[in-house]
């Protein structure tokens, strides 16, 4: 029998101390985490957050058909309103879900890899899919307030999804970028999707009777344009971390945070989109440390994007 070469391993036999075994993770590990028994519960949140989402688009699409059940007694008619709204309400549920997850995963020390791709896959139904149904429906209406407008191409429609397309690529580009923790490249998807979220809770309130704008479909095309544009620019943006709470180092984040808190209280909805503006704005202007792109997948984000 040939004799066995000096760095082989018997299967019964312990390895060399020099010498490293690849050991494999499943999906569900939480390599170099703590937490065994809680690892599931952030990742539980990030499911609700996608169950949201998907209510959200049921309600969305409910636009107000009107069911006829003929019985013994004659014909019962059922209507089912517009609910829109309700999905947008739905959407802000997801965003407050999505906050959740990430903030268990840090407290819980059970962050991982399959908790990343699994949030950015329920942001895409919550924040990319339900508000460009929202826009497809608010192009259906304005097109239907002229004439012969329920006949139009469903061409004019399909911009709404160029938002969704943009969200998706926006969550990619994030996975593959290791730094983005005090800044972003690129405007959250989550923050996008809840302007356009807003939009049919400002049309329901009627704020200072600015309602039409909503259903103007010139409105809407530059609204998807601008967002999908900042989603994928590479424009360095707030990230609402503290690293401390000295006044001199998050000058403009207590500034948006003052205004957010003024807005809500005075605008109620309309806020949204008026918070988003100073958002962008005080971007620009404040020195943003760039995040840098990597190659790798971030294992431990502390953030939730």
């Amino acid at each position: 029998m040939p004799e066995p070469k000096k760095n082989s391993i018997s299967p019964l036999s312990s390895p060399p101390s020099d010498q490293v075994i690849p050991v494999r993770t499943g999906t569900g590990g939480r390599a170099g985490t703590g937490g065994q028994g809680t690892a599931p519960i952030p990742n539980l949140f990030t499911l609700l957050n996608l169950i949201f989402g998907c209510i959200a688009i049921v309600l969305i699409l409910q636009t107000g058909e009107t069911i006829v059940v003929m019985d013994d007694g004659g014909a019962t008619q059922v209507t089912l309103p517009e609910k829109i709204w309700w999905g947008s309400l739905f959407i802000f549920a997801a965003a407050v879900v999505d906050f959740l997850d990430g903030f268990l995963a840090k407290m819980l020390k059970a962050t991982s890899v399959m908790g990343k791709q699994l949030d950015s896959l329920s942001d895409i139904v919550s924040f990319g899919v339900a508000p460009g149904m929202i826009l497809y429906q608010l192009l259906r209406i304005s097109y239907s307030q002229e004439e012969n407008g329920l006949d139009i191409s469903i061409i004019g429609l399909l911009p709404a999804f160029i938002f969704t397309c943009a969200v998706a690529w926006r969550l990619a580009k994030f996975n593959l970028n290791e730094h983005q923790i005090y800044s972003f490249q690129g405007v959250p998807s989550p923050a996008a999707g809840l302007v356009i979220a807003s939009f049919p809770l400002i049309i329901l309130y009627q704020y200072f009777d600015i309602q039409t704008l909503f259903i103007n479909r010139w409105f809407l095309y530059a609204v998807i344009l601008l967002l999908s544009y900042l989603m994928l620019s590479r424009q360095t943006f707030l990230a609402m971390k503290f690293v401390d709470f000295s006044f001199k180092n998050n000058l403009f984040k207590y500034i948006l945070l003052s205004i957010a808190l003024i807005a809500v209280a005075s605008m109620q909805w309309l806020s949204v989109p008026i918070i988003f503006i100073f958002y962008i704005l005080f971007s620009f202007f404040s020195k943003v440390p760039d995040p840098k792109i990597g190659d790798g997948i971030k294992e431990t984000p502390e953030i939730t994007v």
